[in-house]
């Protein structure tokens, strides 16, 4: 789950992390009495899932009430990267004397956390990963955790006084509470700015949390903003499946991570693309297929839908009473390729057979199938 900005600073809050004081706001009369509390100058940042909001005209300074007041209206009126802006956050503006990068991400490679820093914060950490690779300190956390000695050590080079070294190893100290004690995937401060002062701040924040550890994290309910999520992914949670969307057009509904990945493959073996990654899972019962297919349906851009299951767990006769019941309540615009093989396997071919619809026993065959009749919508 992706937190907003204002989100992920009160998660930093909650670890003693220094961050400026601010307020999310809805409206522009709203963002106009958080800056009149606060005083000064503000910044108005637009609260999307989504990098680049500066470039966009999402970030603005404010130098007084009204003027927060005219920022926040023209934000709250942006589409940014296809997401329309519904709130802004309101913040205490700092002068800023330096930039840095700072973050703690998992390396699925190296099945470790990954400590990356840089002197050039403030900028796409991609671009600078990309062409000037030398810029980014790495460090891998080890098994017994991140210590004192190692924050002082990666700040220190970076950080030419030794009071913003200690204070950096500080606030990267409480980074790893952050990300560890708060179930995160990626924790991230770009910038990690520094005053004309010599204090060092976090002046945005980028949170992801892991979704599995959710049962442990009651709070996590009111984090999550619904307006983020599309109508499939909102259905995928709520009817715990996992499901990703993609940019292609052929449909996938496929028990297991392994086999769905595996059918992604063929599919771009022979010229098509899926439009999803969807699991349905090894024991999955009728009512998951049923939202399976409702969530597919879902995205306009779908041409073809493929149902392959293998099963094992998974009990075919199920499937295809899923797809049954779904079909029945809700007839699908699009065509529909079977492959069915395993556990029950005659019995669903009965029940398929039945209902008018048969099913193969080959993926390749399968796959070729269902792009052949895609390409055939869509001529």
């Amino acid at each position: 789950m992706n937190l907003h900005e204002y989100q992920g600073k009160e998660l930093f809050a909650r670890f003693g992390m220094p961050v400026l004081p601010g307020q999310v706001a809805g409206t522009p009369e709203e963002a106009r009495d958080i800056a009149a509390s606060l005083g000064g100058t503000v910044v108005i940042k637009a609260q999307v899932q989504a990098g680049g909001r500066g470039k966009a005209g999402g970030v603005k300074l404010a130098h007084n009430p009204d003027e927060a007041y005219d920022k926040a209206r023209d934000i709250l009126a942006l589409t940014i990267k296809g997401l329309p802006v519904h709130k802004v956050l309101v913040a205490q503006a700092a002068d800023i004397a330096k930039e840095y990068y700072c973050a703690i991400v998992m390396d699925r490679e190296k099945k470790a956390p990954l400590v990356m820093l840089s002197a050039e914060g403030g900028v796409d950490i991609e671009e600078v990963a990309k062409t000037a690779p030398e810029k980014i300190v790495k460090f891998h956390i080890p098994l017994e955790g991140l210590r004192s000695y190692h924050a002082r050590n990666l700040m220190t080079p970076l950080f030419p006084d030794f009071k913003q070294a200690s204070q950096a190893a500080d606030i990267l100290m409480r980074l790893y509470r952050v990300y560890m004690e708060g179930d995160c995937s990626l924790a991230e401060i770009n910038p990690l700015a520094v005053t004309p002062e010599g204090k060092v701040i976090a002046l945005d924040a980028k949170v992801v949390l892991d979704d599995n550890a959710e049962f442990r994290h009651k709070d996590w309910d009111n984090w999550r903003d619904p307006a983020e999520e599309t109508p499939g992914a909102r259905l995928a949670r709520e009817k715990g499946l996992s499901y990703v969307k993609l940019d292609g057009d052929i449909g996938c509904v496929v028990n297991g991570a392994g086999l769905a990945m595996a059918t992604m493959d063929v599919i771009k073996h022979y010229g098509g693309e899926p439009a999803n990654f969807l699991d349905i899972g090894g024991s999955s019962n009728p009512e998951k297929v049923t939202a399976a297919l409702k969530i597919i349906t879902t995205e306009s851009h779908v041409r073809g839908i493929l149902f392959n299951i293998f099963g094992g767990i998974t009990r075919c006769d199920d499937v295809a009473n899923g797809i049954v019941a779904s079909l029945t309540a809700s007839p699908l615009s699009v065509p529909l390729v079977i492959r069915l093989t395993g556990t029950n396997e005659e019995k669903a071919r009965q029940i398929l057979n039945d209902f008018g619809l048969s099913a193969t026993t080959s993926m390749d065959e399968a796959v070729r199938m269902v792009i052949e009749k895609a390409q055939e919508v869509g001529a």
